[in-house]
């Protein structure tokens, strides 16, 4: 089951843009609601379980 990661102390970041669809950002949206956390939290933890996932899988 998805999980968003808990909102982190400020890190050095950069700045994306990302074009998706009206529906993904619905579904985006309903998570961060879910779990009273950010849209940008969830894109992440999602971005960051992705490669985890794929770490664990090499």
């Amino acid at each position: 089951m998805f999980k968003p990661k808990a909102t982190k102390q400020k890190i050095k970041a950069g700045y994306k843009t990302l074009y998706i669809t009206d529906e993904l950002v619905g579904k985006l949206n309903n998570l961060a609601k879910e779990y009273d956390t950010s849209f940008n939290n969830v894109v992440i933890s999602i971005i960051e379980d992705f490669f985890e996932q794929a770490e664990k899988e090499e």
